[in-house]
């Protein structure tokens, strides 16, 4: 628990689904494991539906809800807004945010586009001149196995990065009868796979390697071109209702790039990969060393070593839960496995540590502008017979 006397944060969340709840768990539990410098509040929360949001805010924890985010931004008690909405909201959540000098922690991808990324950018520039910060919820860099690899490269563990192979792999569109969703809306969602979760190792390529990729070429597929109109959707699950309608974004991208440093990168993104639930799968080969990662086993990282003499090489398994490792200690005994929901939680512990010592959090909007002009490259690519795209330094 924050000590007695410790500064409040005043939080202001807008949406409250899926995105929502796993942030709403995240601010009702850090100060709660974690000693911070301010102590969370959650203030207020905002929906578009009265009696949906009010009984979102008595079931997730919050004070008070509203049917205006506009009115959540100027409420005095609101410091920083928390932005859980479809993408095509986040630019003008968060640029009228920061405008009004409240602190921003929007979900990823940050935008749906690079013009609105590049606004977003700018206002949190602005803002950063008075002392009012912005982060992207970037959050399976927060997985402590991703931080320990963060770490590794770091050290030189693996030596110069020669490859990177991320995949995020998922099943729950696999079946042509699943109904829409605001996810398969281009007009709502920006992109298909390739925004809602090839952003993600995408970043996670980038952060865990230290480098930006300097040019992609890709292909972008659509399997399932219409389908079901939801009767009702909650989460990533919906019961169909009648007629059709059509899906406007991808169901699957497969695309390589180069890093700055050299080394290769592929990935791939696709929510059609029956049996795979939410794997998040990345390996780095350097000069020295390897590293693997895959989410659906999350508190381990695997880790080859080329020094180790031939007799007794190998990848050696490294379970991610002792004192010594990222976040360890505020958790469990040693040995006892993290979730989903952990990474969350460890989001918000690094925002408010990073916001109390005046720091700019991390990933930083910029981050999140260098990945949203790594998807605008792809979708270009795919439009242009695969053609290879170079990305700004």
């Amino acid at each position: 628990m924050s000590a007695p006397g410790t500064p409040t944060l005043g939080i202001g969340m807008v949406g409250y689904s899926f995105m929502g709840q796993a942030h709403s768990q995240a601010w009702r539990t850090a100060p709660r494991f974690f000693d911070l410098p301010l102590a969370p509040r959650m203030r207020v929360v905002a929906g578009r539906d009265r009696d949906s949001v009010r009984a979102a805010a008595e079931r997730l924890g919050w004070d008070e809800s509203v049917t205006s985010w506009q009115e959540l931004i100027a409420r005095d008690d609101v410091d920083l807004v928390d932005v859980c909405t479809p993408g095509d909201t986040h630019a003008e959540i968060a640029i009228a945010a920061l405008q009004a000098g409240k602190h921003v922690l929007c979900e990823k991808p940050l935008a749906n586009s690079v013009a609105e990324a590049e606004a977003m950018v700018a206002a949190a520039e602005r803002a950063a001149a008075r002392g009012v910060h912005a982060a992207v919820g970037f959050t399976y860099r927060r997985v402590p196995a991703i931080q320990l690899a963060r770490r590794l490269v770091e050290q030189g563990r693996i030596g110069e990065v020669r490859h990177v192979r991320a995949q995020y792999l998922q099943d729950w569109l696999s079946d042509p009868s699943t109904p829409l969703s605001w996810r398969l809306d281009k007009e709502k969602a920006g992109s298909g796979a390739l925004g809602d979760i090839g952003a993600h190792v995408v970043d996670l390529a980038q952060f865990v390697t230290g480098e930006r990729l300097t040019g992609v070429a890709g292909m972008l597929e659509t399997f399932v071109r219409e389908r079901p109109v939801p009767a009702s959707f909650s989460g990533l699950s919906g019961e169909a209702g009648e007629g059709t309608g059509p899906v406007t974004v991808d169901d699957a991208a497969v695309f390589f790039g180069r890093l700055a440093g050299g080394g290769l990168a592929t990935f791939e993104a696709t929510r059609f990969a029956w049996g795979r639930k939410n794997a998040i799968r990345l390996e780095v080969n350097g000069t020295r060393g390897s590293l693997a990662f895959d989410f659906e086993d999350m508190n381990l990282l695997h880790f080859f070593d080329a020094a180790d003499d031939a007799e007794v090489a190998g990848f050696r398994r490294i379970v991610v839960t002792e004192p010594e490792h990222p976040y360890g200690g505020h958790w469990w005994p040693a040995g006892h496995g993290l979730g989903y929901e952990h990474a969350f939680t460890h989001q918000v512990v690094d925002l408010v540590e990073d916001l109390a010592a005046g720091k700019q959090p991390t990933p930083s909007f910029a981050d999140g502008l260098a990945v949203q002009r790594v998807l605008d490259a792809v979708e270009r690519s795919s439009a242009a017979g695969h053609a290879w795209i170079d990305l700004p330094a």
